[in-house]
């Protein structure tokens, strides 16, 4: 994992982002967000677990059925397993150390 803080993200509306294997994030005192750096660390074991390129695949596929569902993009990424997974789990800090493989699938619904 690396973390870089990113001046492009500033004008985004999110504070981190996770692709593969960096942690990108608006603001260089969210390096100490640990429940930030958390969220974005489940993201990249997910990313690992589906391969990275099917987790971006999968991603996508399911952001746009929610959207088409919910005409909400916000909504729909709410809505995202992966993002589901990781914002029930952000603030417990040990997590990752007792998750199980494809921890996402329980929230796809």
């Amino acid at each position: 994992m690396i973390i870089v803080c990113q001046k492009p993200l500033k004008k985004l509306k999110i504070n981190g982002i996770a692709l593969f294997p960096f942690i990108f994030i608006r603001k260089p005192e969210d390096k100490e967000n640990k429940v930030l750096i958390n969220h974005e660390k489940i993201h990249l074991r997910q990313q690992l677990e589906m391969l990275i390129i099917f987790f971006y695949i999968f991603y996508v596929i399911e952001y746009y059925y929610w959207l088409f569902k919910l005409k909400d993009g916000y909504l729909a990424y709410k809505r995202i397993s992966f993002e589901r997974e990781a914002y029930a789990r952000e603030k417990d800090l040990n997590y990752l150390k007792t998750r199980k493989l494809w921890g996402f699938w329980k929230y796809i619904k």
